[in-house]
């Protein structure tokens, strides 16, 4: 073996390990954004059924208000029993309001809406509501990030294989030459794709 041939061995081995190395990291990294999309989804869908019960409670209300209101409007109804359903018309308009400010919070987020409009708990305490659309806009980012690293993780993988052939290689220092360069491409376009994915998220 000529020292040329030994020593681009010797440096396509230590870019093999750094590259390897970086490989693992982001497979890492890239679990954990899995994960998180995981939640949002799972979040996403929750409070999408949390909004179309709160949808379907108003749609009863209002259907409730618009018949006790058509009632009334016939006449047929003595004055004491007109003050009571008065009454229940009242309480079934305040109840679709509040539905509807449920729906607008639960959609929109807490943090979207004034604190005075806040009319939706979450165990118990107020303003804690993410929002529906938040929740979808995270799960959508984190898919592209989990995009964007997965084609860095192919890259480098593909960076480490240039760096084996090039180990194998050992009678033709251009052609390991070659490979040498080939891994140090693929490998810095793989860093920089899980890079740019990685502020995705940010």
């Amino acid at each position: 073996m000529s020292s040329q041939s030994r020593k681009i061995e010797e440096r396509g081995g230590v870019l093999i390990i750094f590259f390897v190395a970086l490989l693992a990291i982001m497979e890492v990294i890239n679990n954990s954004f899995e994960k998180k999309i995981t939640d949002a989804d799972n979040n996403e869908v929750s409070y999408s059924d949390w909004y179309n019960a709160k949808s379907i409670k108003q749609v009863m209300k209002e259907n409730e208000r618009d018949f006790l209101i058509a009632l009334l409007s016939t006449g047929m109804i003595d004055r004491e029993r007109s003050a009571a359903m008065k009454e229940k018309i009242e309480k079934t308009k305040q109840l679709v309001i509040k539905y509807e400010a449920e729906k607008t919070e639960i959609l929109m987020g807490s943090a979207n809406i004034p604190p005075s409009s806040w009319a939706q708990d979450l165990d118990g305490e107020m303003g804690k509501i993410i929002g529906l659309r938040e929740w979808r806009e995270k799960a959508k980012t984190l898919k592209e990030t989990v995009g964007k690293i997965n084609m860095g993780i192919l890259f480098l993988q593909i960076s480490v294989v240039f760096g084996v052939v090039c180990l194998i290689i050992q009678e033709n220092p251009k052609l390991q030459q070659t490979f040498t360069w080939l891994m140090i491409g693929s490998g810095f376009i793989g860093i920089a794709l899980s890079l740019y994915g990685y502020i995705l998220s940010l």
